[in-house]
């Protein structure tokens, strides 16, 4: 065997490396995080501002998971003022296990009921008098 088709026998190997990843690629399955990424992205120094919000707060958002459900708990400086909101429990693995809720609350504590394991992101998304906040934060539920 010469070096031509030694040479030929190692190219005809990387096509069908480079061939058989581009069908491994094409056949897995893609979860966005959100479709309409790109309009978000646009907002996003209101996020940044909205979680500096968060942070000036005299104590953060508290959360526990109990049983089959999270508890949220807010600061003191939400005592005796009308929240509403969403709260989104995001799962990067599966978008079938993500959970959405929107919630209206006064001095009490938001539950989400959650039969779901493994690693979330939770997204809090609030008003109180004109003001929005934006908490974000990675928990695992066993």
């Amino acid at each position: 065997m010469n070096w031509g088709y030694k040479i030929l026998f190692v190219y005809g190997i990387f096509i069908a490396g480079i061939l058989f990843m581009v069908f491994k690629s094409s056949t897995q399955k893609m979860d966005l995080v959100t479709t309409d990424y790109y309009a978000k992205e646009l907002k996003y120094q209101e996020k940044i501002d909205e979680a500096n919000r968060v942070s000036a707060l005299s104590e953060e958002i508290r959360y526990q998971v109990k049983d089959k459900e999270i508890a949220i708990y807010f600061p003191k400086d939400f005592l005796g003022k009308k929240i509403t909101g969403i709260v989104n429990l995001y799962c990067p693995s599966d978008a079938q296990k993500d959970i959405t809720q929107n919630f209206l609350l006064l001095d009490e504590a938001l539950t989400i009921p959650t039969s779901n394991k493994g690693q979330f992101e939770l997204h809090i998304n609030c008003q109180a008098n004109g003001i929005t906040y934006y908490f974000e934060k990675k928990i695992f539920i066993d």
